[in-house]
């Protein structure tokens, strides 16, 4: 999520992930990176948000990571990366590849590979579709353009050619990032395609598959997978409550709120709980009625618990590949709330990776007026890793 992400959170998504499966092994410890296995074994990571994908010029585009940053990753005890791509950037509108771009991604992997760290390909943005389409004023062709659709699975096709050299223990690939289809059924039929079209390829490279709509929890046991693919990872994303994970956000709804907010017990008083919920922006009462309760750990946990019961139902692990709060938030009540949640994750076996590397959401301090990241906030890096 980011700067143009976040508008699209306005439909309330509890989002939710589960995990622990036979496909995805996490180690018991929270301290140390799981051991070396053929399988592909992933506990906690980091998004390398803004690189090969929404792109806003913060540093020039094939210096913003280096392998010194994948290093860095490993060496802080992450296990994998998160690689977000957008169309734009690895092909160009006539569909040629677009090699400065393929050559830094392989060189990524590359370095993965140098530091076994595991890394998921993330086809983020397509120019049929993008998840906050509806809330910039786009429009997105995907869901009614059959060509498009066949444009989407052959853009698997071609990823899948191109990075099948890579080991199924190390590089997993995820089919669309936050789909906002119609309906349940348009996303389940078409991911189904692309997933077909990947196996014929690579019957067993692991593929990452998030439920519509955001990625969001309560669409979770809507997900029509194919019973026997046991490659497989159920995902969600997670920035609930969106007043408190996205407090003075510019492109929300509620930017100009001004009353204070906290974590844990009432995000906002009781007094501007009831002024915002009179107010006349529809978006703005989807997030206040989130509100009308405590937020703390358990309440968390039971947001998630009908998207771990299907996934324990389904044999298969469900991984949180986004999540995270800004740091306008009070510190105590930020670090409290990633607290939380990486508890959560842990003591439910939820494989997770933090939105983001680099960014105001990221593992860096944030300078948000000169776009630059700082010195390494190492109270947030020593939670996330469950320190």
């Amino acid at each position: 999520m980011n700067k143009i992400s976040s508008f699209r959170r306005f439909v309330p998504k509890i989002l939710v992930s589960i995990g622990f499966c036979t496909l995805v092994l996490f180690m018991t410890s929270c301290h140390s990176k799981p051991q070396a296995t053929e399988k592909f074994v992933i506990h906690k990571g980091v998004n390398l948000s803004h690189w090969l994908s929404q792109d806003f010029g913060w540093e020039p585009k094939y210096t913003y990571i280096k392998e010194s940053d994948i290093r860095y990753i490993d060496s802080l005890g992450f296990d994998h990366v998160r690689i977000p791509i957008d169309e734009q950037e690895i092909w160009d509108e006539q569909g040629k590849p677009i090699e400065p771009a393929i050559k830094h991604l392989l060189m990524c992997l590359d370095w993965c590979m140098k530091y076994d760290l595991r890394a998921i390909v993330d086809l983020h943005i397509i120019r049929a579709h993008h998840f906050n389409a509806e809330n910039e004023g786009g429009h997105n062709t995907l869901w009614t353009d059959t060509a498009a659709q066949q444009h989407f699975v052959n853009l698997w096709i071609d990823l899948s050619k191109m990075l099948s050299k890579y080991p199924t223990s190390h590089v997993a690939y995820e089919l669309l990032n936050e789909a906002v289809a119609p309906t349940a059924d348009d996303w389940n039929r078409l991911f189904s395609k692309a997933l077909a079209a990947v196996r014929q390829i690579e019957p067993q490279r692991v593929i990452v598959v998030g439920s519509n709509m955001w990625q969001s929890v309560q669409n979770v046991p809507l997900l029509k997978l194919p019973a026997n693919d046991t490659n497989l990872i159920i995902s969600f994303h997670f920035y609930s409550p969106l007043l408190l994970t996205h407090y003075k956000a510019s492109w929300t709804p509620l930017r100009y709120f001004n009353g204070k907010v906290s974590y844990p017990g009432y995000i906002i008083s009781q007094s501007d709980l009831k002024n915002y919920s009179d107010t006349t922006s529809e978006a703005a009462r989807t997030i206040v009625q989130e509100l009308t309760e405590p937020y703390n750990k358990e309440r968390i946990r039971n947001m998630i618990q009908p998207a771990l019961e299907y996934a324990r139902a389904k044999k298969l692990p469900l991984y949180c590949g986004e999540f995270g709060c800004l740091p306008t938030v009070p510190r105590d009540a930020r670090l409290a709330y990633y607290r939380d949640l990486v508890g959560i994750f842990n003591e439910e076996g939820i494989a997770y990776a933090n939105w983001e590397y680099k960014g105001d959401f990221g593992i860096y301090f944030f300078d948000s007026q000169k776009l630059k990241s700082l010195d390494p906030d190492t109270a947030l890096i020593r939670i996330l890793l469950g320190n």
